[in-house]
């Protein structure tokens, strides 16, 4: 069979580690040229930078670009890097970050840096990428949301509210670029197993944690070969017909629960 993504090339913010990384080298094993965005060069989990790993372990090419999502600028220069190896085909914005909180303790300056990420880095992320697919006649566009962009969650409101804008604006963003041969998805994970959430959120590995994996039907945390799997799909020439889609990748638990 032959490669999924051969002579495309792919833009992956956040790409230096956990989900980023995996969808990076995924995409590569499968012929794409890569450019790995981030405000890091290594890797959260260790080993060598996403960039010279896929050098070393792919026969794709691969750069990285120092990227501040939060910046405009730094996105359009991520997509402008594309263009050594033809020009952007799929851009993944996938650059996040995971907050708990209090609502009513919410400072104005913790809801701003959120949203800077999680939702204007993927509108002006989208946007450079759009621009230079609508002039190349198409291309691919992934929106890393979450499954609290579908259901509501307490513990959860301005991260819910970010994630909630990204599933809308990818549907917004379908309906505009759909007609210039621009598919734009995204993709919904439940809980993934990254230094995220066994760190800086410790959900995986604690006994809160596996009583929520009980409750999810396939008996276990997703992993970034999953999410990774999802985008290799919604980024080749199998999901030609599909856009403005959401696809739920959390074992089954949001629509059973």
């Amino acid at each position: 069979m032959d490669e999924l993504l051969s002579d495309k090339v792919a833009v992956i913010t956040g790409g230096s580690s956990g989900i980023g990384r995996t969808i990076a080298k995924t995409f590569a094993e499968e012929g794409a040229d890569i450019v790995v965005a981030d405000v890091r060069e290594d890797a959260r989990e260790g080993g060598p930078p996403t960039h010279e790993l896929i050098s070393e372990e792919t026969d794709s090419e691969a750069t990285y670009v120092d990227c501040d999502v939060t910046e405009p600028d730094d996105l359009e220069a991520s997509v402008e890097a594309a263009e050594r190896y033809g020009g952007i085909d799929i851009m993944v914005n996938n650059a996040g970050i995971f907050r708990g909180e209090d609502f009513l303790d919410v400072s104005e300056r913790e809801y701003d840096q959120l949203m800077d990420v999680n939702v204007k880095g993927v509108f002006f992320g989208a946007q450079a990428a759009a621009k230079r697919m609508v002039a190349n006649g198409g291309g691919s566009i992934i929106n890393l949301s979450s499954v609290a962009g579908l259901e509501g969650t307490g513990e959860y409101v301005t991260y819910c509210t970010s994630k909630g804008a990204v599933r809308l604006m990818t549907y917004a963003l379908a309906d505009k670029l759909g007609p210039e041969g621009v598919r734009v998805n995204a993709i919904h994970p439940g809980v993934i197993e990254t230094a995220m959430t066994t760190d800086d959120v410790a959900i995986v590995g604690t006994e809160e944690g596996e009583m929520y994996e009980q409750m999810i039907p396939s008996r276990r945390f997703g992993t970034p070969t999953d999410v990774a799997n999802g985008a290799l799909y919604l980024a080749s020439d199998l999901a030609d017909y599909v856009t403005g889609e959401s696809l739920v990748l959390d074992g089954g638990l949001t629509n059973t629960g």
